[in-house]
């Protein structure tokens, strides 16, 4: 039989409808892989049992002929998702001791499409990071290895690199991220998966552990640009639990695609050739810019002027809705509570101190400044005025173009130990994702070809709200384009 580990979900889907196998055997081979590759710490915690559960109830409604779309697929939900029963820890020691009694309307939404939970996967704590090192339960490695050194460990990217790292392993079909400033985008661009952020309010956020609401969207992670398709429609719809959930009627993206790019007006902007931009990726944008012109694609130099000012201004309204969100974290009411406290200011600070980590507390206080009295029209306001400003950029782009085409990350992923140690520096990992969250936009990274290291590079495609489906249909023509092969199982860690 076929490695069951390296089909795409929908490859899965018409093995499971043509019974050449049973959601059970499906299962039990991502259970054997997530076991083979713990080394990777992309779990927090494995749900082996429980999936398996899930997998015997989806073989009897597959027998039934009552499958919804996602029957039966195994796969991994990132540890910011509230999972009824479930351990849900944010990565966070200050959650560590959370068990929700309720469940998160995209995990909710996954089930009752009949997906099979495999366990939560490791991220950067609160969601606050770029290549996964914030955990509190240890970093999380990329499965893939540089051709020059195969001892060297690299990060899958943040926050969402455990969701990463699970999907490119084999371990899970998919996985679910959240991305606040290209923490799907990234992660899958370090990994060689296609990663979705949808338009804000697409998918909702009850019950998902806040960072920053107004910038936070779950997502997919998969191998496939069909995948991602079929797993956003099982996640996204209305949700009356969320006041910025969109009253849309989801369509069925994978009937609606083609591939066909032909007369497709494809923005290139000027202001995302940035210092820093890694010559491979450069070279890359390029090649992609003319994959499209050679199939009837047009491309327009477009200006998006005030990008510049994007990741200052998302590094001011992120941590002030952190410095608010994370403010219920108080040993008072659940998770960490610190013992042998003097007074009740002495266990917040305490709890606090104890629970939160250095990234997290660092954003916290950023926070709190930006919000205090004295600062808060000199920078708050100011950031607001600049959001708005880049949401105009985009409005008059798309008076002209389509879609937008751009590198998701600046560099190839950079291996553990060699990371950026300057905070400031580490942000810059957003610099070409940021913009797409402050502006609700949906956007997508597609894995287009190799570093000379063999690396995986992804590049980011733009669209406007609530034009999935055209970004999809783009994302679509240059997977098969770039024609990207293989998963990290290709590489030398995992047989």
């Amino acid at each position: 039989m076929t490695d069951l580990t390296t089909l795409s979900m929908l490859e899965a889907k018409e093995g499971l409808a043509l019974k050449k196998f049973s959601s059970v055997e499906l299962t039990k081979a991502h259970i054997k892989k997530m076991e083979a590759t713990r080394d990777l710490n992309a779990f927090i915690t494995e749900t082996a049992d429980l999936a398996l559960s899930g997998a015997e109830n989806a073989d009897a409604r597959l027998a039934d002929d009552v499958a919804g779309i996602m029957e039966g697929l195994p796969i991994g939900i990132k540890d910011l998702f509230c999972t009824r029963g479930v351990k849900t820890t944010a990565g966070s020691k200050i959650l560590s001791n959370f068990i929700p009694p309720y469940e998160s309307t995209v995990t909710q939404n996954l089930w009752s499409a009949g997906a099979v939970m495999m366990g939560k996967l490791n991220l950067d704590e609160f969601a606050m990071g770029s290549a996964n090192l914030t955990s509190a339960y240890g970093p999380v490695k990329n499965p893939w290895k540089a051709t020059d050194d195969l001892n060297k460990e690299y990060v899958p990217g943040g926050s969402s690199g455990g969701s990463a790292a699970a999907v490119a392993a084999g371990s899970v079909m998919a996985s679910t991220g959240t991305d606040t400033g290209g923490s799907i985008r990234q992660p899958a661009a370090f990994c060689g998966l296609v990663g979705v952020k949808p338009t804000y309010g697409l998918c909702s956020r009850y019950g998902t552990v806040a960072f920053a609401s107004s910038l936070d969207q779950a997502g997919p992670i998969t191998k496939t640009v069909r995948d991602s398709a079929l797993i956003l429609e099982a996640m996204a719809g209305y949700d009356s639990k969320d006041s910025t959930s969109l009253k849309y009627e989801i369509p069925s993206y994978n009937t609606l695609m083609t591939g066909d790019v032909k007369g497709l007006k494809i923005g290139i902007p000027k202001e995302y050739q940035v210092g820093g931009l890694d010559s491979e990726i450069e070279d890359l944008w390029k090649k992609s810019i003319a994959w499209y012109q050679e199939n009837g694609a047009e491309i327009i130099d477009i200006s998006l002027p005030h990008s510049k000012y994007a990741l200052p201004a998302y590094y001011i309204l992120a941590p002030a809705e952190a410095s608010s969100n994370l403010a219920r974290y108080d040993g008072v009411r659940f998770g960490h509570r610190a013992e042998d406290v003097t007074s009740l200011d002495n266990l917040y600070e305490k709890t606090r101190g104890e629970g939160f980590g250095d990234e997290v507390k660092r954003r916290i206080m950023t926070g709190t400044y930006v919000l205090s009295a004295g600062y808060y029209d000199a920078y708050f306001v100011k950031a607001l005025k600049v959001r708005r400003l880049i949401c105009q950029d985009f409005e008059e782009a798309y008076k002209k173009v389509d879609v937008i085409l751009t590198p998701t990350t600046p560099t190839p992923a950079f291996a553990i130990g060699e990371e950026p140690k300057d905070p400031i520096a580490m942000y810059m990992n957003d610099i070409l994702t940021v913009t797409a969250n402050i502006s609700g936009l949906p956007a997508m990274s597609i894995p287009s070809g190799f570093s000379s290291k063999g690396l995986p590079l992804g590049m980011q495609l733009i669209a406007p709200k609530l034009q999935e489906t055209r970004l999809l249909n783009a994302g679509l023509f240059l997977e098969t384009a770039a024609n990207f092969q293989g998963l990290a199982t290709n590489v030398g860690r995992i047989s």
